[in-house]
């Protein structure tokens, strides 16, 4: 049974895994942890972590790309190498397909997989807010949950490798296709005249209200600030695998596929390292407004 005071392996500290594994310390665990970015690194040996150096039984990852899962995964050097591992817990958001290919490869060496896509952004990381999407045997689930528990709210969806990416993709869908949408009818309404602050409390006491009018637009986009924290590269790729996924289900994905043109352009424009609130200076500028307090 996984409880405080386990050895436990993180790999990825970026936006999302930094917090999290500051979430870990807090609950007392052991953390060993490795990330390509010395100063990453750093950040949570001075909280308390140690640098990676020895194996842990249970290796979570938080990575940006099915690409580098894979090749952290099952690699040369990989996770999959590691004496003691017994479980890798993905954090990231890769899509069913290479999950599937993940898990089938540590499954080869005895090493249980276990889908755990994450939802609610660098706050949720901080707070320990996340919605927890997981996807394992059972039984492993029973192990895992108090480190699950630690970053929020845990949603068990199935057994099957990959139901949690898919759970994780429609919502990431739905979040981006929000922003564009919001984005369109708040240029309307300033075009027109109208205070778009206003235009959000109105929408927000309405039907149309949404996660982009109730948080992204009052953050990061009314203020100007465009740093809501969740990249342009990371949506995009989170859309495409989404969209991708729909059609090898033989899902129409229409709208979908809208979305993730206004993502590549925004991606194209202003760089995949850009606040995906980004989104609305696209709409801006076609527009000729500004969306502005």
């Amino acid at each position: 049974m996984a409880k405080p005071g386990w050895d436990l392996g993180f790999v990825g500290l970026g936006r999302m895994g930094g917090p999290m594994v500051g979430r870990l310390l807090d609950a007392g665990h052991a953390v060993t942890v490795f990330d390509i970015s010395e100063a990453a690194v750093r950040s949570v040996v001075a909280r308390g972590a140690a640098p990676a150096g020895s194996a842990a039984e249970i290796v979570m990852t938080s990575l940006p790309t099915p690409d580098i899962l894979h090749r952290v995964a099952l690699g040369e050097a990989g996770i999959a190498h590691g004496a003691r591992v017994k479980t890798v817990i993905d954090l990231s958001t890769t899509g069913p397909s290479m999950a599937t290919r993940v898990a089938d490869g540590l499954a080869a060496r005895a090493i249980q997989w276990v889908d755990a896509p994450v939802s609610g952004g660098v706050k949720g990381a901080r707070d320990g807010t996340l919605a927890v999407m997981v996807s394992c045997p059972r039984a492993t689930l029973e192990a895992i949950q108090p480190i699950l528990a630690t970053f929020g709210k845990v949603f068990f969806v199935g057994e099957k490798p990959g139901l949690a990416q898919v759970a994780k993709l429609g919502n990431n869908l739905l979040a981006a296709a929000a922003l564009v949408i919001s984005s369109e009818a708040l240029a309307m309404g300033v075009k027109a005249g109208l205070d778009p602050a206003v235009m959000i409390d109105i929408i927000n006491a309405s039907s149309g209200r949404n996660s982009a009018t109730q948080d992204k637009f009052p953050r990061a986009i009314l203020p100007g600030t465009f740093d809501f924290g969740f990249a342009t590269g990371l949506s995009y790729k989170d859309v495409r695998l989404c969209v991708d996924e729909a059609e090898a289900l033989g899902v129409p994905m229409v709208l979908g596929a809208v979305v993730r043109q206004m993502l590549a352009v925004t991606n194209a424009k202003f760089g995949p390292d850009s606040d995906f609130t980004s989104i609305a200076k696209v709409v801006e500028e076609w527009a000729g407004v500004e969306i502005r307090s």
